[in-house]
């Protein structure tokens, strides 16, 4: 176990994550968004703006109308200071809103019947954590009204072994699915509502069970190789719990570091996008060298290979890549409480 955990809810403090870094935010944002980021990033929020159907959906193909480009797309303009109904991308974000609220299920399931999402509880979580972001900004009622079913649905669908998978059923489980909802809960649980106890632990115990020797993490709690992308979101979820020191945080840590961009490969790489975001997040809570070396790494590689339109192209859609582009290049920002140190 981590320096510092202990069993219980306590290993999920209320509150913005308490990295080990001492760099001041502010500071952060002034050195690291440079003049080529911003123009960058105010060219991809305004490509998401023109790509946003009235009813406040995005995507194409097979992933038109996915909630969690939604909630995404919501997140990128929050992440540059928006918020429901105020900002330069305020009615944008009201939007986004109004689509999750209109698709949230009596029973509290966060889905679009047909459309086509690789798997719902993926985005179910990526929805549910939008909501919460943005309920922590509004308190209004009818946000937790929502949102309070939206948890119960994460809750009362983890498995016995502690994640989740595809589908809101407890069945099996697979460490990606399983962060996507670790990080919605963690957000509900700071915009104030409640989470149970056994949730947090049992599903704190199914990340450390999913790290391998190596640092990274696996698939499946059966076994399996590590790979970038879920590694870099298992270090985020150990933060996310509370565990910021000790072996499995560094060890994981070091995995993600031999990924360190160095602007080859965009796009090669299965998940890129996936993988990114959550790496520019632990390296943000991580804060000092770490931080300082991968954050012009990835900012720069993203600046080299926007499209012309303000977009960045990923194999699900150019709305997905996007968001999550734009979501990643604000993170200096520290706009979002759920990325907040």
């Amino acid at each position: 176990m981590a320096a510092g955990a202990a069993a219980g809810a306590s290993l999920w403090p209320a509150g913005p994550l308490r990295g080990a870094s001492e760099d001041d935010p502010e500071r952060t944002a002034a050195e690291m968004i440079t003049p080529e980021a911003q123009k960058a990033i105010d060219a991809g929020l305004s490509f998401l703006a023109d790509r946003q159907q009235t009813d406040g959906s995005f995507g194409a193909g097979g992933y038109s109308r996915d909630v969690a480009i939604a909630g995404l797309a919501g997140m990128a303009f929050m992440a540059g200071g928006s918020t429901p109904g105020r900002g330069p991308y305020g009615a944008e974000t009201e939007r986004c809103v109004r689509y999750i609220l209109d698709n949230t299920q009596d029973n509290g399931y966060i889905n679009v019947a047909g459309s086509g999402s690789h798997g719902p509880m993926y985005g179910h979580g990526f929805a549910t954590l939008f909501l919460a972001e943005a309920y922590g900004m509004s308190q209004r009622p009818e946000l937790r009204e929502k949102l309070s079913k939206a948890v119960q649905l994460i809750v009362t669908t983890q498995n016995k072994q502690g994640g989740w998978r595809y589908q809101p059923v407890r069945n099996d489980a697979d460490l990606s699915v399983t962060i996507c909802q670790i990080m919605a809960l963690r957000a509900a649980r700071n915009a104030g509502l409640h989470v149970p106890a056994a949730t947090i632990d049992k599903c704190i115990e199914y990340v450390k069970t999913s790290q391998n020797v190596d640092g990274g993490f696996m698939y499946m709690v059966s076994g399996g190789q590590s790979a970038f992308p879920r590694s870099a979101a298992g270090v985020v979820a150990l933060y996310s719990a509370g565990i910021y020191e000790g072996a499995e945080v560094e060890s994981g840590l070091g995995y993600v570091m031999d990924h360190l961009p160095r602007g080859i490969g965009f796009n090669r790489e299965s998940h890129y996008f996936y993988g990114h975001y959550y790496a520019v997040q632990a390296m943000w809570i991580k804060g000092g060298d770490h931080w300082r070396r991968w954050f012009p790494a990835i900012r720069d590689e993203l600046i080299s290979r926007q499209r012309t339109d303000g977009s960045w192209m990923d194999s699900i859609c150019q709305e997905y890549g996007t968001a999550m582009a734009s979501i990643i290049l604000q993170i200096p920002n520290n706009y979002l409480p759920i990325f907040q140190r």
